[in-house]
């Protein structure tokens, strides 16, 4: 069990969807994109890493979603073996000193330099190195860039050293253990948040309330849910262009990744406070 942890927007989803070689996990511009630990599978070479996707460690708010998502962060650390703790090459922030503060004393810590493709300078990559080595005795250091496919197998391969021997977990053709229709959601999910842009404030979430299979056709009803009834204007948009554009697109990409037709329904509710209210958390799903 290997945890990727690290503020928000520092490729964590890129970084598990590459190692994977599948899209597990959402990724956008948008702080925050990820709230459940999802989990990605990589068995070869007589190693299995299953690899958990946390939220990024939320430090600015503190209503009832970001201490869900914390939570879901704390936990990860408490279960698994490895971290890959996912900081940008040559950066250091605030943020990420406080999920430093938070990494286990006790498990293997490997710091992985992330956008290295950004970086104007390579030389700069050792004196950030050493300057990193003085906040924590790191068990590995791994440079790399979450798009570059070529750079995975190295990491899995630092990875699978440090693995405890036992039996694996999942069967050798699994990639996930999430359902397809939390995938449905996510997905969902992830288009909203890439056509709506900075527009709409990233407490919106999708709920699935059909998902229905037929032979090779997916039958599948979802609603999205916001705050305010402003929210419900700037997704729907003029003429109800914007919401048939999030339907078409997460559409499409079901199907390429179910390998089935898929019919897909998206409505827009309007529940005020859901996001600081606990039981309307775990209503949707959250855990």
């Amino acid at each position: 069990m290997v945890a990727i942890v690290g503020r928000p927007n520092v490729g964590k989803s890129t970084l598990l969807n590459a190692l994977v070689g599948q899209k597990i996990s959402i990724t956008s511009n948008k702080a925050q994109t990820t709230r459940h630990r999802i989990t990605g599978i990589r068995t070869e070479a007589g190693a299995q890493c299953v690899f958990v996707d946390t939220p990024g460690f939320q430090t600015q708010h503190g209503n009832a979603l970001n201490r869900n998502l914390n939570r879901t962060v704390r936990s990860v650390l408490s279960d698994v073996d490895v971290v890959l703790f996912v900081v940008e090459a040559g950066k250091f922030t605030l943020a990420d000193a406080k999920v430093l503060a938070l990494l286990p004393e006790d498990k293997p810590v490997l710091l992985v330099a992330n956008k290295l493709d950004a970086m104007k300078r390579r030389d700069d990559v050792l004196p950030w190195l050493a300057s990193m080595r003085e906040r924590r005795d790191f068990t590995e250091f791994v440079p790399l860039s979450a798009t570059r496919e070529a750079d995975m197998p190295r990491l899995a391969a630092i990875v699978s050293k440090h693995l405890p021997e036992q039996a694996w977990f999942y069967a050798e053709d699994e990639l996930t253990d999430r359902s397809e229709r939390f995938l449905a959601s996510e997905l969902i999910r992830e288009k909203l948040f890439r056509l709506t842009g900075d527009e709409l404030p990233y407490s919106s979430t999708v709920v699935i309330d059909k998902f229905e299979e037929e032979g090779n056709l997916r039958r599948i009803a979802a609603t999205i849910v916001v705050m305010r009834e402003a929210h419900k204007g700037m997704i729907i948009g003029e003429g109800g262009e914007r919401l048939k554009r999030i339907g078409s697109e997460a559409r499409q990409e079901l199907e390429r990744l179910l390998g089935a037709k898929v019919f897909l329904e998206v409505w827009v509710k309007v529940r005020a406070g859901w996001a600081q209210n606990e039981e309307h958390l775990r209503s949707y799903g959250y855990e």
